[in-house]
C-alpha cells in the first residue's frame, strides 16, 4: 500500500514529535519530513514532494501564511492542512485565499487531524468544525460573488453531495452514505458547479456557508 507523504511543519519540537507520533501511527501515512519554520518548508518541499504538508500558521520569520503560499507556487500537488490556535475571521479567509486545502484547530483531536489528512489527500476541502459558525458569519449577507442568481435550482441530490463535499466528506464516503455510486457523486458535483459557475472545493465551501448548510449537519 502507497503510504501518504505527509510533511510537518511547526516550530516546537515536543509539538512536532507528538503529530510524528499520531501520524506514523496510522498505516497509510508515514512523515517523510520535518521544519522548525516556513523557510525550511519552502526549501525542503520540493526535495520531498509530500502528499500532504501539515502546517503551522505562527512560527518566527516567516509564518505559515506565507510558507503556504509559497509551497503552492512551487509544489502545486501537495495539499496544506493548516494548523493553528487562531480562530479570527481575517486569519481563516487569509488562509483559504493562499490555497491552504484545510484548517484545523490544534486543539482538536487526534482522529480529526488523521481524518483531515485523508480529506484533504484526497482533494477535499476541510473546515474545522469548531470555527465554522465564525466563518458562516462572515459571509451572512454577502453574494458568493460567483454569478449566482435566485433562479438557479439544484435537486435534492445534487444539495446532498454539495453539501457533504463542504463539511469534507471524500467522494468515497459520500458514495456509501448516499449508496451511489462514486462516479454518480462526480456527476452531481459537476453538474451542480456548472450550474452555480464554481470554480473550486473552497467556492463550494464558501457556497455551503451562504446557505447555512454548515449550521446544521
Amino acid at each position: 500500500m502507497n503510504k501518504l507523504k505527509i510533511f510537518l511543519v511547526e516550530d516546537h519540537g515536543v509539538v512536532r514529535e507528538g503529530l510524528r507520533a499520531i501520524i506514523e501511527a496510522q498505516p497509510d501515512m508515514e512523515v517523510v519530513g520535518e521544519a522548525a519554520n516556513g523557510r525550511e518548508a519552502v526549501l525542503e518541499g520540493p526535495r520531498l514532494s509530500p502528499d500532504v504538508v501539515v502546517m503551522d500558521i505562527s512560527m518566527p520569520g516567516m509564518n505559515g501564511l506565507e510558507a503556504t503560499k509559497k509551497l503552492k507556487e512551487i509544489c502545486p500537488d501537495a495539499k496544506v492542512l493548516t494548523l493553528t490556535r487562531h480562530h479570527d475571521i481575517a486569519s481563516i479567509k487569509q488562509l483559504l485565499a493562499a490555497g491552504a486545502a484545510g484548517y484545523l484547530s490544534k486543539q482538536s483531536s487526534s482522529t480529526e487531524l488523521t481524518r483531515a489528512i485523508r480529506v484533504v489527500a484526497e482533494g477535499n476541502s476541510y473546515l474545522d468544525p469548531t470555527v465554522t459558525e465564525k466563518v458562516t458569519s462572515a459571509y451572512v449577507g454577502r453574494t458568493p460573488g460567483t454569478g449566482v442568481g435566485p433562479q438557479v435550482k439544484l435537486s435534492e441530490r445534487e444539495q446532498e453531495v454539495l453539501r457533504s463535499i463542504a463539511w469534507g466528506f471524500s467522494n468515497k464516503e459520500i458514495s456509501a452514505k448516499l449508496d451511489i455510486s462514486v462516479k454518480t457523486v462526480e456527476a452531481h458535483k459537476a453538474n451542480s458547479m456548472r450550474k452555480l459557475v464554481l470554480s473550486s472545493r473552497i467556492d463550494i465551501v464558501r457556497y455551503a456557508l451562504l446557505q447555512g448548510w454548515l449550521n446544521d449537519n
